[in-house]
């Protein structure tokens, strides 16, 4: 076998790679996804939220949660019933053994650093 014939396909494997990761902000089919669009997983949206209303319901990108508003902590789901909370805030909720199978430990995001009483 001919090491041409090796190389050609590593080269543009890398050369295809590297055109993906050089166009950062161009809009994708699968990642880099706008709020509103179908997702199957966060890792495919923008926000860093792929959100559904229900278990039967389609997922769509949508922003995640702002302060006293409801949210999921960080799970390994793809897709959360409650968005994460904004980068700053934390998803303040009891959580449960079943709550984390479920994925049903909702919260409130709040501002671990504002000091008012």
């Amino acid at each position: 076998m001919n090491i041409f014939n090796i190389l050609l396909p590593i080269v543009v494997l890398l050369l295809v790679f590297g055109l993906t990761a050089a166009i950062p902000d161009e809009k994708g089919l699968i990642f880099n996804l706008d709020n509103g669009e179908l997702c199957l997983q966060t890792a495919q949206c923008k926000s860093g939220c792929c959100h559904r209303n229900s278990g039967v319901s389609l997922a769509r990108c949508a922003p995640k949660a702002a302060e006293t508003q409801k949210c999921s902590p960080l799970h390994i789901y793809g897709t959360y019933y409650f968005c994460p909370c904004e980068s700053g805030l934390t998803c303040e909720v009891d959580r449960s053994i079943v709550g984390s199978i479920t994925n049903t430990d909702y919260g409130y995001c709040e501002d671990q650093n504002n000091t008012t009483i």
